[in-house]
């Protein structure tokens, strides 16, 4: 009896699974009945009539139901700069995993940073379950296929937020923004679905009820902000690609993953190039065609005059390509009709429209695995080609705007165009910043270029060289270290070396980002937006520029017909026009000089900069602080009108200097601001703590107090028959002075504030007796701010300095980015 009960319950749930799997199987047809099936990657079922996308995952092997790499970028911005989120802007690149968890699936992010490569089973899953994995986002089962298959709605997934937009303009300080998913939804319609990738569109609307004024500014109900989000999902690339080790002295961009399976007497961080997979046919040959070519494409939304511009300027690449043994390996070209510029099989130079002008990027869809780009995407802003327009305009004058001549200042700023799309496409194709190139004859498109003009008493303004064309010879001897193809391992490491040290006795000097940003930065060779091989005499040279055309600055550098307040525009950029030669020239004080290397038996290491030229610097920069260089002719004042529309937005205003005489124009405001630049750049703690330690090993060398004193004597001491009207300005740079040295009194850097300490005590003593170097009412002013300041820093409090505002010099906004101008991410000023 008992077999016959257990036979009949055996029975009973045999039937009740077939009917449970054909109801499933019923259930299945019936949700996708009437959707489109879009096989690929991951079998689709876009469903627009609901605003969905449901998605049909099939188990593998072991339970995985599916493994693949995402990134996301967005399709529209919001189209400001400093909030940075623009069209084209994208994420990191994951592993993404579908599991199954009982009747739901969750998809994760896995942790690709630690690994033990090569190692057996077992310590591969120590080292998996040693450090976190990141679930990201759940879902219930709707159904599942007699073939397993299980079919989940993935709009959940594709209405996250995974810009951080949310955080983005929380960081900007922009408003308390959320995700409003009621108006959000994928976009069914936009669904691609190909073998190796899927690209889906998201609306994502993002609400707040007291949102900031740049959202004000470019969203038409700032309330709500909906922007377009592209997720991408490709597959894991195919075997084959070959790793390569980084190298400090490359310039490649590195991969940094963490080996737990490597022996104890090697380092467990392991770092990998980033670069595109790029193969000879024949592997052996020294030179010869590829399998696949790298192909750029330049969007079809560019104006076709821009398009021209990005074409040529990304296509020099080709020569760097050919001379590391690559036949028609690499070429720009115009993107096809019809295709998503997000599209990631697409490497894609896009043109992005902002409010006012903003960085451009070079980013990588890259698998965090082995440093394989599998997409380049370069962003370009555009209104950065106007406003390089404006400033040779303001150079030279509108004359020749349109003529196509060699001095046409449209004709110039399409130069910057090539320059800036070949430097974009360079990240993208693996390489970092170079910014001592200028200081070997403009030898790499990886620097930030300032237009090199020229002015002759008895010819003019020269622009003839304003911009380089082509890469140049640091360029092509590293992308001949990234793709260079050898036949084993013993010739690549061979070949490698022989490049990086033929570089080396070229006299190519390679030094990036962390080593040349912000006021601190100590390398006097390693500059941005700087010109020649010795930076003072370009400052000196600079100068001779800046006022030509200060003295000629008038009517004829404004369009005729323009509202004539739109000068005001125009002058900023010519006034400070040596802000970055200023910069560069600074370094020099308390510089050091070194290069990227690895041990060995020639290793150079840090060594300080030659006295003699710190001296030089320190005369070339006390230029910059004279008032007599930073007055501004009446002519010119009488030029600088109010609006009646502009100057009711702070935005518009943004790129114009302050004036506390509104509406008349303050000089003293704008020599401040000069001298902040001048000043901050002499003062940086860091800098002054360099030369207190140089003097104390070597007495031959440039002291802090020299500095201080020399700076001191310039801003202090008026010459007898100095003309009344520079007294505002010397006070304005007086004024600054004092700031900056408190500002470094308050700091964290000992020997600096100390220094700034010492500094503004005697001058409290001198300004508190009855000779001094300053009017009575100076002297009353400049004694309340110093004593104030310091007895904020006694108290512990935080030191209240006075913000003189500095019209932006490089690019509006976005101090995220990795290689934006302040530096004040990376904490270098």
């Amino acid at each position: 009896m008992l077999r016959v009960i257990t036979g009949a319950i055996a029975l009973c749930l045999a039937v009740s699974g077939a009917q449970a799997l054909a109801q499933d199987e019923a259930s299945f047809t019936e949700t996708v009945e009437g959707l489109s099936r879009q096989d690929g990657l991951i079998t689709l079922y876009p469903d627009p009539a609901k605003g969905r996308v449901l998605a049909a995952l099939s188990p593998s092997e072991d339970g995985v139901l599916g493994r693949m790499i995402y990134t996301a970028r967005l399709t529209s911005g919001l189209g400001s700069n400093p909030v940075g989120l623009d069209r084209g802007l994208g994420t990191d690149t994951w592993i993404l995993r579908f599991s199954r968890v009982g009747d739901a699936v969750f998809a994760e992010f896995e942790n690709t940073r630690y690994a033990a490569l090569g190692a057996g089973a077992d310590e591969s899953a120590a080292t998996a379950q040693s450090f976190a994995r990141s679930v990201i986002w759940r879902t219930d089962i709707l159904s599942e296929s007699t073939d397993g298959d299980v079919l989940i709605d993935l709009s959940g997934f594709l209405k996250r937020d995974p810009i951080d937009a949310v955080g983005a303009l929380d960081n900007a300080g922009q408003g308390s923004f959320s995700v409003d998913a009621h108006r959000s939804a994928p976009l069914a319609d936009s669904v691609l679905s190909f073998p190796e990738n899927i690209e889906i569109d998201t609306l994502l609307t993002l609400s707040s009820s007291e949102p900031g004024r740049e959202v004000r500014a470019t969203a038409p109900y700032a309330q709500a902000v909906t922007l377009t989000v592209h997720h991408s999902f490709i597959a894991l690339p195919e075997d084959g690609y070959e790793t390569r080790a980084s190298d400090p002295r490359s310039g490649a961009f590195e991969l940094t993953r963490y080996d737990m399976a490597t022996p104890l007497d090697q380092p467990l961080q392991r770092g990998y190039a980033r670069r595109h997979r790029l193969e000879r046919v024949d592997p052996n040959a020294a030179s010869g065609p590829v399998v696949e070519p790298i192909v750029y494409y330049v969007d079809r939304g560019a104006p076709e005059l821009i398009q021209q511009a990005l074409i040529e300027g990304g296509n020099w690449w080709a020569d760097a390509f050919e001379a590391a043994g690559f036949e028609d390996a690499y070429r720009v070209e115009l993107l096809p009709e019809g295709v998503h510029p997000l599209d990631a099989r697409y490497n894609v130079i896009q043109w992005v429209h902002r409010q006012t002008r903003g960085w451009s990027y070079g980013a990588s869809v890259t698998d965090p695995r082995t440093g394989e780009i599998l997409k380049g995407h370069v962003i370009l802003g555009s209104q950065r080609v106007r406003h390089d327009r404006l400033i040779f305009e303001g150079l030279m004058g509108v004359e020749q705007t349109g003529t196509g001549a060699a001095d046409d200042p449209l004709e110039l700023a399409l130069a910057r165009v090539r320059q800036l799309s070949a430097h974009e496409i360079g990240h993208t194709l693996g390489l970092m910043h170079n910014f001592a190139a200028s200081t070997n004859d403009r030898a790499s498109v990886m620097d930030y270029p300032a237009p090199l003009i020229r002015f002759d008493d008895a010819t003019g303004f020269d622009a003839s060289e304003a911009y380089d064309v082509g890469i140049g010879e640091w360029d092509i001897a590293s992308i001949s270290w990234l793709y260079s193809q050898y036949p084993d391992a013993g010739a690549e490491a061979d070949g490698l070396e022989a490049i990086l040290q033929q570089a080396r006795e070229d006299g190519l000097l390679y030094i990036s980002d962390r080593q040349a940003r912000g006021n601190s930065a100590g390398h006097p060779l390693a500059n941005l937006w700087d010109n020649g091989s010795d930076p003072v005499d370009a400052l000196n040279d600079t100068l001779v520029v800046r006022a030509a055309a200060l003295e000629r600055f008038g009517t004829d550098v404004l369009a005729q017909g323009l509202p004539l307040s739109e000068i005001r525009n125009v002058f900023p950029p010519i006034y400070l026009y040596h802000r970055y030669q200023v910069e560069a020239a600074a370094k020099a004080l308390g510089g050091v000089m070194f290069a990227y290397e690895v041990n060995g038996p020639d290793v150079s290491g840090v060594t300080d900069y030659d006295p003699a030229q710190q001296r030089r610097a320190l005369d070339a920069l006390a230029q910059t602080l004279e008032p007599a260089s930073l007055d501004i002719p009446d002519e010119t004042l009488r030029l600088l009108t109010p609006s009646p529309f502009t100057d009711y937005d702070a935005i518009a205003q943004r790129e114009q200097f302050e004036t506390d005489q509104y509406p008349a124009f303050s000089r003293a405001n704008a020599a401040a601001a000069a001298g902040r630049i001048s000043l901050s750049a002499m003062l940086a703690p860091a800098r002054l703590a360099r030369l207190e330690d140089q003097t104390a090993r070597n007495p031959d060398a440039l002291s802090p107090e020299t500095v201080l004193a020399r700076i001191e004597g310039v801003v202090f001491d008026a010459p007898r028959d100095e003309p009344t009207r520079l007294i505002p300005l010397r006070e304005a740079l007086q004024d600054e002075y004092v700031s900056q040295l408190l500002r470094v009194a308050g700091g964290s850097t000992p020997s600096a504030a100390r220094l700034a300490r010492s500094a503004l005590t005697d001058l409290l003593t001198e300004v508190s007796g009855r000779r001094t170097r300053v009017s009575a009412s100076q002297a009353i002013a400049l004694r309340a701010q110093i004593e104030a300041g310091l007895q904020a820093i006694d108290e512990g409090r935080t030191v209240s300095i006075p913000n003189t505002d500095i019209p932006p010099g490089s690019p509006i906004g976005a101090d995220g980015c990795f290689h934006c101008d302040s530096g004040d991410r990376l904490g270098l000023n």
